[in-house]
């Protein structure tokens, strides 16, 4: 059947399409709101630090929780207690008083059920669909969320001048509301077949199998070192522009707007790609391509060129990223895929934070282009270790 003729991936599309609206609302308000109390950066770092948390605190027993429970279930009662938390937090931030920490613990709870509820949606996907079909329902949600993190800024910010805070609140509350509704007419899935063991033995073995999956591992372990690479640049470049080459904020936004477009350019060139090339080819060959695209970095003195060699970096964390989504879930057996993509996405957030706080010590003590450099050397290692492994034929 046609993918885009099938019932369940039209549900599955509008759910996505409901959660990248709101939290591309929710990411949009939440910083203003706690920026007009506080006026702190601490209080809206301490924000995304919630955010982040979950990922590497709850990441592998979230797992599996996700592979001892009807996939289907835990993402419609995942969004049910979403909603609650949702509301709550609305209702807290639209009286006239709050406390920072009922926003954080509030925060850290939504972002926890949302990673849950994101974990058993990728391991639902290989009971609803082919397995073959991986690699184009990948793509079509990938272009569907890049565009949308394009577009979403842009209409907010002029949507704020006609309206106040809470009609955003209230929009992310709707938005959760709707992903219930439509959740509830998912196809049903089987239940997963009751575990004997203990909670850490479901751990050992989704490490297991990750171990066993060498292709998945050494994908995992790249995007780990890529992560890292990336968080270095993602931590000094907007200083960099307005401090060091001294770009306007207009030219910040426009250079910022440009290599967002580079998404779209990965989702539309992969499908073409993976007609020609294998997986692994495509992986390999695109970091290749970012070695160069970084060292291009420490030459590029305008706005509209650091914008074109964004765009391009954009390009390929989006096929990489699809390939390594589809790889998991292809490759996966389904009753270990929720231990499986928790292990795997804790190890690679892992690097992000130690990245961050190492690019912004460089750039309180030294000049930033060599962490382009130092970026570009890393990733070479990452392609170093995907030709000995013969990567390129092995997937």
């Amino acid at each position: 059947m046609n993918l885009l003729k099938n019932p369940n991936f039209q549900k599955l599309y509008v759910i996505s399409l409901l959660v990248n609206i709101s939290m591309t609302t929710f990411s949009f308000i939440l910083p203003l709101i706690l920026y007009e109390y506080t006026k702190s950066a601490i209080a809206m770092s301490t924000m995304r630090l919630m955010d982040f948390l979950p990922n590497v605190l709850l990441g592998m027993f979230i797992g599996v929780l996700v592979d001892r429970m009807n996939r289907r279930l835990t993402m419609l009662w995942g969004n049910v207690i979403r909603t609650l938390f949702a509301f709550t937090l609305t209702v807290v931030l639209t009286t006239t008083e709050f406390s920072l920490w009922s926003v954080y613990v509030l925060g850290f709870v939504i972002s926890s059920l949302g990673y849950m509820i994101g974990s058993a949606t990728n391991a639902i996907m290989p009971q609803l669909f082919e397995r073959s079909q991986m690699t184009e329902i990948q793509t079509r949600l990938s272009l569907q969320s890049t565009l949308i993190s394009i577009i979403g800024p842009g209409l907010l910010g002029m949507l704020l001048l006609w309206s106040s805070n809470a009609v955003f609140l209230w929009l992310f509350v709707g938005c959760n509301l709707l992903i219930v509704f439509v959740t509830a007419l998912l196809q049903k899935v089987p239940n997963p077949e009751r575990s004997s063991q203990t909670l850490w033995q479901d751990l050992k073995e989704g490490y297991d199998e990750l171990i066993r999956n060498k292709s998945l591992f050494i994908q995992t372990w790249t995007i780990f070192f890529s992560n890292f690479a990336s968080s270095l640049i993602i931590g000094v470049l907007t200083f960099y522009a307005l401090d060091t080459l001294q770009f306007t904020k207009e030219e910040l936004g426009f250079m910022l707007t440009l290599s967002a477009f580079g998404g779209i350019l990965g989702a539309k060139i992969i499908r073409p790609l993976r007609n020609k090339y294998r997986r692994g080819q495509i992986y390999t060959y695109s970091m290749a391509v970012e070695v160069l695209i970084l060292i291009a970095f420490v030459f590029a003195q305008t706005w509209w060129l650091l914008g074109v060699l964004l765009a391009f970096r954009t390009a390929i964390s989006t096929m990489t990223n699809i390939v390594f989504l589809a790889l998991r879930q292809e490759t996966t057996p389904n009753h270990l895929l929720g231990r499986v993509a928790g292990t795997t996405s804790m190890i690679m957030k892992l690097a992000l934070p130690f990245g961050l706080l190492v690019g912004g010590y460089w750039a309180d003590h030294f000049a930033i282009p060599p962490i382009f450099l130092i970026s570009a050397i890393i990733i070479s290692i990452n392609v170093f270790i995907l030709f000995k492994t013969k990567f390129t034929k092995t997937v």
